[in-house]
């Protein structure tokens, strides 16, 4: 095993980490410091910063040792297939799965489930983000393939984008966009640009430059486009808020055992009383009246007797 190709760069990329991650690690020590937050969350955020510095700096080592060349290779060898169609089908299949491997992608997906309360399942939204991948990566190979101008693609897509906008709901437009950005990470920017560069510099009649790039933008946009069209598969905004505020408050009542009491408007006919109350009260009634009744006899009794 040649080291030597392996760490080739290695300086480079530790010196770009540590002016990347200085300003972050600075800025949190300065909030640690003025608020005086406890100890062990400084310790907290020593490992943290240790561990992600370490991460990157090898993640993107292996970008400039495997990921850009093996890429580029592909794409290249591709390109100069007799049948090279084939790029669809294996651009769908790279866009899938480099999606699935995001990182951000499925933090997204986990914050959109718990900001949600559950109603939106993140497998939902990480599996939408994949296919909307998928399918606009092989878009991007049949621009190549086929030598499709490339606004012909964007540009009604952003058209699409705009029109969606307007009648999605409010929440997934929100969620959208934020796909589109986190959706565009380094998996596929490395990847999936190296190979349609190499496909575009290999085939007759392509410039690596005009038809290589653009991919990426397609990446951003295909997010926003499919997971507006979710959010139709979803109820209104306001029902699902009302739902969630009406199951809270039967919740409460159950754990709690709270009575409902009726309120009645004044001029409105009370409710009868259930008809046990209503004998009881006889029967108290009654009693008292007899009562008073035998008090009136004895006192007779006596007033005779005099």
């Amino acid at each position: 095993m040649n080291f030597y190709a392996i760490f080739h760069g290695f300086d480079e990329v530790l010196s770009e980490v540590l002016m990347a991650m200085s300003p972050v690690l600075v800025l949190f020590l300065f909030f640690l410091l003025v608020f005086k937050l406890p100890k062990k969350m400084l310790i907290n955020l020593l490992q943290g910063v240790l561990f992600a510095f370490v991460g990157l700096t090898l993640f993107l080592q292996g970008v400039h040792v495997g990921f850009l060349p093996v890429g580029n290779e592909m794409g290249a060898i591709l390109g100069g297939l007799p049948h090279r169609w084939v790029l669809i089908p294996l651009g769908f299949i790279l866009g899938f799965v480099a999606t699935l491997a995001e990182p951000a992608v499925r933090i997204l997906s986990n914050q959109v489930e718990i900001s949600s309360s559950g109603s939106i399942k993140s497998n939902t939204i990480l599996y939408t983000l994949c296919l909307a991948v998928g399918i606009f990566i092989a878009l991007g190979m049949t621009r190549i393939v086929y030598g499709i101008p490339f606004y012909y693609i964007i540009i009604p897509g952003y058209l699409l984008a705009i029109i969606l906008m307007i009648f999605s709901k409010p929440s997934f437009t929100s969620i959208a966009f934020d796909s589109g950005g986190v959706a565009t990470g380094p998996m596929t920017v490395t990847f999936i640009m190296a190979m349609a560069v190499g496909a575009a510099d290999r085939i007759e009649g392509r410039d690596a430059v005009i038809d290589g790039f653009g991919l990426i933008a397609l990446v951003a946009l295909a997010p926003i486009i499919m997971v507006m069209l979710l959010g139709f598969l979803y109820p209104d905004d306001e029902e699902s808020v009302d739902n969630n505020e009406n199951e809270d408050l039967a919740t409460e009542d159950e754990e709690n055992g709270d009575e409902v009491i009726s309120v009645h408007q004044p001029g409105e006919a009370s409710p009868d009383p259930p008809a046990e109350d209503e004998q009881i009260l006889e029967v108290d009634r009654e009693e008292d009246i007899a009562e008073i009744n035998g008090k009136e006899v004895n006192n007779n009794d006596k007033y005779t007797q005099a």
